[in-house]
């Protein structure tokens, strides 16, 4: 049995890389928009002043975009140093998407992005303003690719288990990326980006209009990054609307943890805080349905059936299905070459319950129950955040076209404020998405204590460690070179 200690810490570990990556990546897809749209209006107008708006935006995105790149290489070594069984059991399948995002996306992100950064003199105005538009198209489509990986371990399809090669194999590759988990995940990460991208901006023009410094610079900046923010905000809206029907039917279990649901039902109410709920509401959320059935912790360890007839086994039921799998594959490795008839009926077994193969694995039903507490603040702090940057882009915008934004001082820390609130957000949504699906490393099909590399717990603990001390000096880095590139400012083409 593998040691829980080495269970997680690599568990912490990928909490660590990933963390710091999503840091960078949100900023990255935000950033990309917003300068595309300020470069758009100079090529239309012929402006100078866009043009010099655009520039200094993207100075700030390519330091995000070359940290980002550091941490997001490291993060993606991670699977076959720490979960070299899970690369093992899922590589062709997983590793499809991640291998086309590096050589098509990222190249096609990286070659557009020495264009612009680096063709203003060089090209003419049209095909810089496509080649900022590629990178910013190359951004988004990098964030497809690893959010199809990502969604496929939320919601596993379009494979079958090899049992000679002991390998899940891709059949329907269609399936894996019009995964509908997948489609909402890219858009919501998508707009949550937009979200970040415009708070930062927003956050650093109220710092120059505090500091009585570059006005209509700031002033410009913040009319297009609240139109972007608030657009962005509303789809994040909108795209986890249509997550959290996938999640009651994909991931019961994430949906009652998210909701600290002990047992459910229908007209399901929804929990704003402990002890203040609002009647019905998850079940409009999670089935779009008042009257929906929406199961709780208990319900999905004891079994349950829906309304409609549709019968769910108990935790043991399925732990118990799942060791005749394991039984079942075992003796048809065992068989397939001596004796065929008896490996033929094994095989049949093993396909009769491979859908609770990873069931085999769990002990005990208490590891089916993700941490509660922190998956229900998590939720809670996402959407909460949400909402207030939300309203806050709204005021925002609101006092930029009244020509009052430049007095109210109170208005503008804030902005510089919600900076970091809108990071942690992120993070928050993050936590949610990975911790709420525990002890899962891909949903009902292998847990993490069976996906972890046969390394020490000593390696994991020094490895982990030595990442908190590169990732921070990354990040210390990056902010310092931001800082000092926020602080002298936008430049005109003189200086």
């Amino acid at each position: 049995m593998v040691e829980t200690a080495l269970v997680d810490w690599s568990r912490l570990q990928f909490a660590l890389t990933a963390g710091y990556h999503w840091i960078f990546v949100p900023l990255t897809l935000g950033l990309a928009v917003i300068m595309a749209v300020m470069e758009t209006i100079y090529v239309v107008k012929g402006d100078e002043f866009w043009k010099r708006a655009a520039k200094f935006w993207m100075k700030l995105f390519a330091i995000n975009f070359a940290v980002g790149i550091a941490t997001g290489i490291i993060l993606e070594f991670q699977f076959g140093t720490n979960f070299s069984n899970y690369s093992w059991f899922v590589g062709d399948i997983f590793g499809a998407p991640l291998a086309i995002e590096g050589i098509f996306a990222f190249f096609m992100e990286a070659t557009f992005f020495a264009v612009m950064f680096f063709g203003w003199q060089k090209v003419g105005k049209r095909f810089h303003l496509a080649s900022t538009w590629f990178v910013a198209l190359g951004a988004a489509i990098s964030a497809v690719w690893i959010l199809v990986a990502n969604s496929w371990m939320q919601h596993p399809v379009g494979m079958e288990f090899n049992p000679d090669t002991v390998r899940h194999e891709m059949v329907d590759f269609s399936a894996l990326v019009l995964n509908p988990v997948a489609i909402s995940k890219f858009f919501h990460s998508w707009f949550s980006g937009w979200m970040t991208g415009a708070i930062f901006v927003i956050g650093v023009s109220c710092w120059y209009l505090l500091k009585k410094r570059e006005q209509k610079f700031a002033l410009s900046s913040i009319r297009i990054a609240a139109i972007v923010g608030i657009i962005g905000t509303l789809g994040v809206m909108f795209t986890g609307d249509s997550s959290a029907v996938h999640v009651s039917k994909y991931q019961p279990m994430k949906l009652a943890a998210a909701e600290g649901l002990e047992n459910g039902g229908e007209r399901a109410p929804f929990s704003i805080v402990p002890g203040i709920e609002i009647p019905g509401m998850l079940s409009v959320l999670a089935t779009h349905d008042i009257d929906g059935y929406v199961p709780g912790i208990n319900n999905i360890l004891d079994g349950y059936t829906t309304p409609d007839g549709q019968t769910h086994l108990s935790a043991e039921q399925k732990m118990e299905r799942g060791k005749i799998a394991i039984e079942a594959f075992s003796n048809y490795r065992e068989l397939k070459d001596s004796n065929p008839e008896e490996a033929a009926i094994a095989r049949k077994t093993l396909e009769e319950n491979i859908e609770y193969f990873g069931y085999g694995y769990i002990n005990s039903r208490n590891e089916l129950v993700p941490p509660v507490p922190l998956v229900y603040w998590a939720f809670r702090v996402m959407v909460g955040l949400g909402s207030a940057l939300l309203l806050l882009m709204f005021i925002v915008l609101w006092a930029e076209r009244k020509k009052r934004l430049e007095s109210m001082t109170w208005l503008q820390k804030a902005a510089i404020l919600a900076i970091p609130m809108v990071y942690l957000a992120g993070q928050a949504g993050w936590i949610v998405a990975e911790v709420g699906r525990q002890p899962w490393v891909i949903e009902g099909l292998l847990p993490v204590k069976s996906a972890v590399s046969s390394v020490s717990v000593g390696a994991v603990q020094t490895t982990f460690f030595i990442f908190v001390a590169i990732f921070t000096l990354f990040l210390a880095i990056e902010l310092r070179i931001l800082f000092k590139a926020i602080k002298e400012g936008p430049k005109t083409e003189v200086e």
